[in-house]
C-alpha cells in the first residue's frame, strides 16, 4: 500500500515530499552530473564509454527517423529523456531499500501528461494551430468530442500500463521474497529488469507513434485538399 499511498520522507514548508519524488530527484541529479562529466570528456577518437553513448544516441535517432520519416533531432531530447528516465526509475526498485518511482501513480500520471502535451505541442508546431484543431473535426465536425475522448483515454491507458506493470512486478517480488527466501526471487529479479527496460521502451515508442500520427494526419489532409 506504500506505493499506492506514498510515504512522506520530509517536507519543504507545507509541501510534502514522498519517497517516489525524492528518488526521482536523486536520479535526476545523478543524470545531470553524469551528463556534465560525459560532455566535458568528448573526444574525436572516442573511448569505450563515448562509443557506447554515441551508439545509444544513434539508436534513438534511428528509431525517431523510422517512425516520423523526418529530421529526428527536434524529437531526440524528449524521446531519449523519456527512455532514460523511465528505465532508470523502473530499475530503481531492484535496489534494496528503494522503490520504483513509476510504481507511484502520481509519477506515472506526470509522465503520461508529458507525453500528452508533447503530442499536441509538436502537432501544433508542425501543422499550425488551426490545421491541427481542424483534423479533429474530420470527417465531420460532430466527431470532435469523440476524438478528444480518444486522446484522453489513450493517455490514461499509457499511465495505467506503466503504473500497473511496475507496481505488480514489485509486489510479486516482495511476496516471493517473504514466502521463498532470498535465492528463489533472483531469477524473477532478472525478469523484472527485462520488464523495466521493455516498459520504458514501450512508453517512449508509443509517445513517438502518437506524435507521428498527429503530424501525418494533418499532412495527409493537406495533400488531399491540394489534390
Amino acid at each position: 500500500m506504500k506505493h499506492i499511498s506514498p510515504e512522506v520522507v520530509f517536507t519543504i514548508g507545507p509541501v510534502e515530499i514522498t519517497d517516489a519524488v525524492a528518488i526521482t530527484w536523486a536520479g535526476m541529479a545523478v543524470a545531470i552530473i553524469l551528463g556534465y562529466i560525459a560532455g566535458r570528456k568528448l573526444r574525436l577518437y572516442p573511448g569505450k564509454w563515448q562509443t557506447m553513448l554515441e551508439a545509444a544516441a544513434a539508436g534513438v535517432n534511428t528509431a525517431v527517423e523510422e517512425v516520423l520519416e523526418r529530421d529526428p533531432w527536434p524529437f531526440f531530447p524528449l524521446i531519449a529523456t523519456l527512455w532514460f528516465m523511465i528505465g532508470a526509475a523502473n530499475l530503481a526498485g531492484i535496489v534494496p531499500g528503494l522503490i520504483s518511482p513509476t510504481s507511484d501513480i502520481s509519477t506515472a500520471a506526470a509522465l503520461a501528461a508529458v507525453s500528452f502535451l508533447s503530442v499536441h505541442y509538436f502537432g501544433v508546431k508542425y501543422s499550425g494551430f488551426l490545421n491541427y484543431i481542424k483534423h479533429y473535426m474530420e470527417p465531420v465536425w460532430i466527431l470532435f468530442p469523440f476524438h478528444i475522448i480518444s486522446e484522453l483515454s489513450r493517455t490514461l491507458a499509457l499511465m495505467l500500463r506503466l503504473f500497473g506493470n511496475i507496481l505488480s512486478g514489485e509486489m510479486i517480488a516482495g511476496v516471493l521474497l517473504i514466502v521463498a527466501g532470498f535465492l528463489v526471487p533472483v531469477p524473477f529479479a532478472l525478469l523484472e529488469v527485462v520488464v523495466a527496460i521493455l516498459q520504458a521502451y514501450i512508453f517512449g515508442m508509443l509517445t513517438l507513434i502518437f506524435i507521428g500520427a498527429g503530424i501525418k494526419a494533418v499532412e495527409a489532409e493537406k495533400k488531399k485538399e491540394a489534390a
